[in-house]
């Protein structure tokens, strides 16, 4: 009997541990929000690549016949000049190729003599009816074939004379030999194409860079754009150049197009080398004294409140009349949910098409219109409805933001101005957005405008955020949090904390 109630008593006691435990589990602790200063500064959106560093002349020298090469007369780093001997191949048997060509101009030029003579005669002798007329005829046509015969046997003596001529190679240009693929001895084969000798660069103190720019950057990519590489054998030295050449041919490797692009650059001190990896960075487009926030805080989305994980987000509804109606319908929508996904769905249309009528509805429409999406994204409710929800509200906010000439965005001064470099083709387009700025300490949903970007800040004009504002890039949780499913960091996921109560992960770029 005493066993069964111990038993029975320890039973209980484990259930209500475990109680209090899922309690202090689900209770959880504050969020806690890394956050960034927003600042002004520079913008400057590059493309990059890498490439190949190639003198912009570069002769390849081959032979015209084969042969073994008998003697060198230059080496790896030698100067040349046009015209100078690079090496010899064995001339014996080209000589006397020529040598039996002559033998055969001679022997042609005795014919045709004697063909001559026979010619006159015949004429002589049709006179006194001693030879008919069909004998000088043929004469006549014997004189012109010998005459064909002398003129082929000449020109094989030429080609003979041209063969042995290019048993010696020479220079065709000015400059420095970069290559030289034989040595004395080996044996030269001239079949289908010339061997490669030498290579010689015209002059190294001009060259090019040839790199492959993806065929997602390549509109952006022009004649007269700046260009920025570095090399490893200078890590610390940062060269300049310019886009001189964009290629039309497509280049397809494993499905991916690229476009050769040529970049002209001046080498004095000779540091750069035919052969040599360039890291290329071409400025496509820049501006200065921009507002800009991390591309990470554009990405980022507070987590869903405990009350609202039974349904979806609460959508507001914005009305036309004046006074911010729209901004009011807004904030009900962040802070309530009617645990419907199509009922915020319809309201959160409905908040951006009013506000695109309203006159002062833009800011609380996108605001209603993203707890819209927000909750019903979150929600745990049908899947297909929380998609549809988070759709329709995004859009009705994007159409609020863009609204009539009374709405907040369109109407608000820009903060983010600043003179524009042109150099590049990149939209001045501005696309909208939203940030969360953390204030007092609670996450504060702002409309921004963004534009030109660099991977890690995008330049934004809005007239609620301010140098200093700090927005939020991700969330920061312990190693007990941890253990359930969270979004990825910058999406509204947190970053880690170990032990010694450092974040991990980073900016999203």
């Amino acid at each position: 009997m005493k066993r069964t109630t111990w038993i029975a008593l320890a039973v209980v006691v484990l259930v209500a541990a475990g109680g209090v435990w899922w309690r202090s589990r689900a209770r959880g602790e504050a969020p806690r929000y890394r956050t960034v200063p927003v600042e002004r500064g520079a913008i400057r959106s590059v493309v990059s690549a890498t490439g190949t560093i190639r003198p912009v002349i570069q002769v390849q020298v081959g032979s015209q016949v084969s042969g073994t090469v008998s003697k060198l007369f230059v080496d790896f780093n030698s100067k040349v000049k046009q015209g100078q001997l690079l090496c010899q191949l064995e001339p014996s048997s080209f000589r006397a190729r020529e040598a039996q060509a002559e033998a055969a101009v001679a022997h042609a030029e005795a014919a045709l003599k004697e063909a001559q003579r026979q010619y006159r005669r015949s004429q002589e002798l049709v006179k006194e009816n001693y030879v008919s007329q069909a004998d000088v005829e043929a004469a006549e046509v014997e004189v012109e074939q010998r005459e064909a015969d002398l003129k082929q046997a000449r020109a094989q003596l030429q080609a003979a004379a041209v063969d042995l001529g290019n048993t010696t190679i020479r220079a065709p240009i000015d400059g420095v030999v970069i290559a030289r693929s034989v040595d004395v001895g080996q044996t030269v084969a001239a079949s289908l194409q010339a061997p490669e000798l030498f290579v010689i660069a015209n002059d190294l103190s001009q060259m090019q860079v040839e790199t492959k720019i993806d065929e997602a950057d390549i509109g952006r990519i022009h004649n007269g754009l700046p260009v920025t590489f570095t090399v490893d054998a200078y890590p610390e030295i940062e060269f300049r150049g310019t886009v001189a050449q964009v290629r039309l041919e497509p280049i397809v490797d494993q499905n991916v197009v690229t476009y050769t692009t040529v970049i002209h650059t001046q080498n004095p001190d000779l540091k750069l080398r035919p052969g040599m990896t360039a890291n290329v960075s071409v400025l496509v487009a820049s501006k200065d004294d921009v507002l800009k926030v991390p591309s990470a805080a554009l990405r980022f989305h507070p987590p869903a409140e405990p009350r609202n994980r039974g349904g979806a987000g609460g959508a507001g509804v914005a009305t036309a009349g004046p006074g911010g109606g729209g901004r009011e319908g807004g904030a009900r929508g962040m802070a309530q949910g009617d645990g419907s996904a199509s009922a915020a769905t319809r309201e959160g249309g409905g908040a951006g098409g009013g506000a695109g009528a309203g006159g002062g509805a833009g800011d609380g429409a996108m605001r209603g219109s993203s707890g819209a999406g927000d909750g019903a994204m979150r929600g745990r409710g049908g899947a297909g409805e929380g998609r549809a929800a988070w759709n329709g509200a995004r859009r009705g906010g994007s159409r609020a933001m863009r609204g009539g000439a009374g709405a907040d965005s369109a109407a608000a001064p820009s903060t983010g101005g600043g003179g524009a470099i042109t150099v590049g083709s990149d939209p001045a387009e501005l696309k909208p957005g939203a940030v969360y700025v953390l204030r007092g300490g609670k996450p504060v949903r702002v409309p921004v405008m963004t534009g030109l970007g660099d991977g890690a800040f995008v330049e934004t004009e809005s007239d609620g955020l301010a140098p200093g504002d700090a927005v939020i890039v991700g969330l920061e949780v312990s190693a007990a949090q941890s253990r359930g499913l969270q979004p990825p960091p910058g999406m509204g996921g947190p970053t880690f904390r170990g032990p010694g109560g450092r974040g991990g992960g980073g900016r999203g770029r």
